[in-house]
């Protein structure tokens, strides 16, 4: 039996997306081990948000290939936003490379693989060259529904929470932002469908999904009609609201002008919405949000933070920002720290900005040294971690709903979990009994950003 090694760098997407392709290959009869030296094919699937994130995926595949040595039928692959941003470029990259996939044909890297890889397995493994020769596949096309094709998950052990795509693409077209280029345009799958997909999660014992998707809380907007006023997101949040044996329902990432009052008053009557949202800013500066192609001001950001406080007073607002955008002076910075200390975040993402391939950013005059952007970003984090530390040690002594999620990824003797508000707590228990229960923790310590409790 043939072994498949998937390695994923970047968002939560990306491990949905590298979740459907695993799972066709366990469909293929292949076994998906976590050892890339067992492995008859290696998978690299990662995102162009970052730079960090290509060149640490360029820099594994380019070590990864020292296991043909071994194994001269091994095939290499990469898939996902980078592969599509980079195309054939990435064999001149990756001499060993063998499959390029873009990100709406992730249903067809199994036959590329499979195809390549019984190839070479029907050859004589001493001649190298043969084998070797005439196969490649770079396939970045556009296709038709292929945001439908992500719905399948493999099942697993005490599951308590799952991802759910409900989306692809973005119309957006934020200048610092490679998305729209990678994911294409905005496709969203039909309501039946997903809520289809989450009543199977349930049956096999998950109690919380996290909605996927780009620009999550704008989906369907150009495909599917308001009823009575309520978007087509707020439609989807009631359908899946209705699944029984459902608890959670969480969603990433949304945009601030798809937080209109619809979606608003959904947190006052959809309980199952958990009390967090991640909710990208960006910055604080009305020229620079200008300047990124954001379709908002600073003060409009802070009247969507306040409604849906007043919406659901318990709720938790974490954040995206970047530093160092083309042209910030001074002043912008100091507008991007005054309002993390006006709105009170739980916790930001404070990214330092990199410039992204054919990007209108990335030709902008006024590109700032690295020697600023790291200052920044250090005075950003040091404000951030402040507020975010004070908040943590706030829920000490309290008693807070968690969903046991299982052995913690740090400690396998402890059990963790998440809060309503997104808030990670460690604590003791059976897991067999414990996981996907929704439990009441007496918050005892705060080390900063974890929190430690016992099961009351």
């Amino acid at each position: 039996m043939p072994k498949v090694h998937i390695r994923t760098y970047g968002c939560q997407m990306n491990e949905r997306d590298s979740e459907q392709v695993a799972e066709m290959f366990r469909d293929g009869g292949y076994t998906v081990t976590p050892t890339e030296a067992e492995a008859d094919a290696i998978l690299i699937n990662t995102c162009s948000v970052r730079d960090q994130a290509e060149q640490k995926a360029l820099g594994k595949m380019g070590i990864m290939g020292r296991h043909r040595k071994q194994k001269p039928h091994v095939v290499y692959g990469f898939m996902g936003c980078m592969a599509q941003s980079r195309g054939e470029e990435l064999f001149e990259r990756i001499p060993h490379l063998d499959v390029v996939v873009g990100t709406q044909k992730y249903h067809k890297v199994f036959q590329y693989v499979d195809s390549i890889l019984q190839g070479r397995l029907e050859r004589r493994m001493d001649e190298v060259e043969l084998s070797l020769t005439g196969e490649s596949v770079c396939d970045l096309e556009e296709e038709s529904g292929s945001q439908n094709t992500i719905r399948d998950h493999t099942p697993k052990e005490h599951q308590a929470t799952a991802f759910v795509s409900i989306m692809q693409g973005c119309n957006m077209r934020c200048s610092f932002c490679i998305v729209p280029d990678t994911r294409g345009k905005e496709r969203g799958r039909p309501i039946p469908e997903v809520v289809e997909e989450v009543e199977r999660l349930v049956d096999g014992g998950v109690k919380e999904v996290t909605l996927l998707g780009q620009i999550v809380n704008l989906y369907g907007r150009t495909e599917f009609e308001k009823v009575d006023g309520k978007s087509p997101f707020v439609q989807l949040l009631e359908a899946v609201h209705e699944v029984k044996g459902l608890e959670r329902i969480r969603f990433t990432s949304p945009h601030p002008i798809g937080y209109r009052d619809d979606l608003v008053a959904a947190f006052t009557y959809l309980p199952k919405l958990c009390s967090h949202i991640h909710f990208p800013m960006q910055s604080g500066s009305d020229r620079i949000l200008k300047a990124m192609r954001r379709p908002y001001k600073h003060a409009k950001f802070v009247e969507i933070c306040e409604k849906m406080r007043g919406a659901r007073p318990d709720l938790a607002i974490t954040t995206d920002i970047i530093v160092g955008f083309p042209t910030e002076t001074e002043e912008d910075f100091q507008a991007t720290v005054d309002t993390v200390n006006q709105l009170q975040f739980d916790n930001a993402f404070v990214f330092r900005y990199s410039k992204r391939k054919d990007t209108p950013a990335a030709e902008m005059d006024g590109q700032l040294p690295e020697r600023v952007k790291e200052e920044r970003n250090q005075i950003l984090l040091d404000a951030v971690n402040r507020i975010a530390k004070a908040k943590n040690e706030a829920v000490v002594g309290t008693v807070q709903k968690v969903l046991c999620e299982g052995p913690s990824k740090n400690n396998k003797e402890t059990l963790s979990g998440r809060t309503s508000q997104n808030k990670i707590l460690i604590f003791e228990g059976d897991p067999h009994k414990l996981t996907g229960e929704i439990l009441d923790i007496q918050v005892k310590e705060s080390t900063g950003f974890t929190l430690y409790g016992d099961v009351v």
